[in-house]
């Protein structure tokens, strides 16, 4: 399917384009001037009862910007990485950097050490902001990296002086989550502000198909590689996410709500910029497994919009305090990462009075290819309509276009394509062909309304709660282990998760499943972590010894 064929336009609402204007701005900086200028006393991010409102913001990312500039001698392509939860230093941090030119390197902070190791130096970051909660593991790896300068901050730093003092205090000595590290260079985040704001700024000329992320995916090697994504890219997709959602919002009157981590892609360029994009408030959840604050501070804000995943509304419809808030502002929920269960999306809309809406894409795609139509719930295997200016089409083995009802492999195609894998050509030229169709690696087909659908994947990924794990990694960290002579991990269906990873290996010799979890435990983010061990003779093999992972899933 392309652009000429697009059924659903005819009942589509009026205010749907079909097409965004990319050229309208050089970057990303320049597509929040006008909102940041015309919002500026509107409220931008709440984060633990502070807010920061879009002058602010602006302001302190200047600042920011200056400091990279003036004091650390950034230059415009140098990579810095992002290392902390959602707080509202990570939007001061993330807009600064840019502002600067630099190239943003989102970084998990639940990463292990080997975890944070590779993407460093993968990546090859001169510079790194992270929360010290996990001071601990970059000194593990700091040496063996390129990193040249740590930039520090404490959980509360951006919060009111008094709270700024009990939070810290409670984070480090009460519950003891600030492990003991040693990192003598490191520079205090609020000190750089503080300097940054006596610095000129001198923004330097960034065009559109310069990098702006560095956006690590898993690879079929077993260590993630970084998707590399541009301005354009990132604009595209906010301004393509914009267009299919936006006639649905209240634009700078929207009070979202984001729960889900922004060194995710789908949160930052969703959650964080759409939002910054529209003029309108975000409330920033920094921890929401701790469900009882989570829900106090939903009690306290009267939320238009959330955003979040299966596993997430699973666990807020589960919580008996969430019943009982003022859902009269909720419009509705916006989705992504993973399929949406249908008995979960009536569940939530029965509490809420919120539809579900679903977004496709792939970090690869910045991320957003598809959404649902109008406001009804699209569910698995659904995934929508493609956004504007966006192609899909289903192809076969041999990249030939299908048509209707015929399943085969979905390709993309538009400006939120990404430029390829940060120094893998050979990824990269598997990935996308020469006239710039993207491989998703997602099995599906699209009917005759010009609804795609999802039937299968295509690669070995396994997706839990959004994120991705590929088998050739737990597989790896699995066999460092002396007793393990072969494993192999698929993913199996879990009601809440999507998928859970099931990991089956050989031995030789007595070992429990506690010991394997407590192996993989050390060298892997919790998400990744074998929920499921089984223990066999031997792995079935193709005839040249390759391990047959569809007959272990099957």
């Amino acid at each position: 399917m392309t652009t000429s064929n697009k059924p659903w336009l005819n009942t589509y609402p009026k205010d749907v384009p079909e097409f965004i204007n990319i050229d309208q701005y050089a970057n990303i900086n320049e597509m929040f001037k006008k909102p940041f200028e015309q919002f500026a006393d509107n409220t931008a991010f709440i984060n633990m009862g502070h807010s920061l409102t879009y002058q602010q913001l602006n302001d302190k990312s200047d600042a920011f910007a200056a400091y990279l500039q003036s004091e650390l001698n950034a230059k415009k392509g140098d990579r810095i990485a992002l290392m902390m939860p959602n707080l509202l230093q990570y939007p001061i941090c993330i807009l600064g950097a840019l502002k600067a030119g630099l190239v943003v390197v989102n970084v998990n902070p639940l990463y292990t050490p080997r975890e944070l190791e590779h993407q460093l130096r993968d990546s090859g970051a001169t510079i790194i902001v992270a929360v010290t909660n996990f001071g601990d593991s970059l000194q593990q790896v700091i040496s063996r990296t390129s990193v040249k300068h740590v930039i520090l901050t404490s959980i509360g730093d951006e919060l009111a002086p008094h709270k700024r003092t009990l939070v810290n205090f409670v984070v480090k000595y009460v519950k003891k989550m600030v492990p003991k590290y040693h990192l003598p260079s490191a520079i205090s985040l609020r000190r750089a502000l503080t300097h940054g704001k006596r610095l000129d700024f001198n923004p330097p000329k960034i065009e559109q198909d310069d990098l702006a992320y560095l956006q690590y995916t898993g690879g079929t090697t077993g260590l993630a590689k970084g998707a590399m994504l541009t301005h354009k890219n990132v604009m595209a997709n906010v301004l393509q996410v914009f267009g299919h959602f936006g006639p649905r919002t209240a634009k700078d009157k929207e009070h979202a709500v984001t729960p889900l981590p922004l060194y995710h892609i789908f949160a930052n360029s969703v959650s964080m910029m759409l939002m910054m994009y529209m003029g309108g408030t975000n409330l920033l959840i920094t921890n929401p497994r701790d469900l009882n604050t989570f829900v106090n501070d939903l009690s306290k804000y009267p939320f238009t919009m959330i955003f979040g995943l299966n596993t997430l509304f699973a666990a807020l419809i589960n919580h008996a305090k969430f019943k009982q808030l003022d859902f009269s502002n909720a419009e509705f929920t916006i989705a992504g990462g993973m399929a949406t269960q249908k008995h979960i999306a009536d569940e939530w809309q029965a509490i809420t009075g919120m539809p579900i809406i679903e977004g496709y894409g792939l970090t690869e795609c910045s991320p957003v290819v598809a959404g649902g139509v109008h406001t009804q719930q699209q569910f698995v295997p659904a995934i929508g309509v493609p956004l504007p200016s966006t192609e899909m089409r289903i192809v076969d083995d041999n990249g030939e276009p299908l048509s209707t009802n015929q399943v085969g492999e979905i390709q993309i195609r538009g400006d939120q394509v990404m430029a390829g894998y940060w120094k893998q050509e050979a990824e990269t030229k598997a990935a996308i062909t020469k006239d710039g169709w993207l491989n998703s690696g997602d099995i599906g087909r699209m009917d005759e309304d010009g609804v795609f659908y999802i039937e299968d994947r295509k690669k070995d990924m396994i997706l839990v709660s959004g994120f991705n794990v590929f088998p050739t990694e737990i597989e790896e960290v699995a066999t460092l282990h002396p007793k393990i002579i072969e494993a192999a991990a698929v993913g199996v269906a879990d009601d809440v998760a999507g998928e859970r990873v099931k990991l089956i290996v050989v031995t030789n010799g007595s070992v429990s499943v506690d010991d394997i979890k407590k192996h993989c435990r050390q060298h892997l983010t919790g998400y990744k972590i074998p929920k499921v061990i089984e223990f066999r003779e031997e792995l079935p093999k193709t005839n040249v010894g390759k391990i047959l992972r569809r007959e272990l899933r099957d």
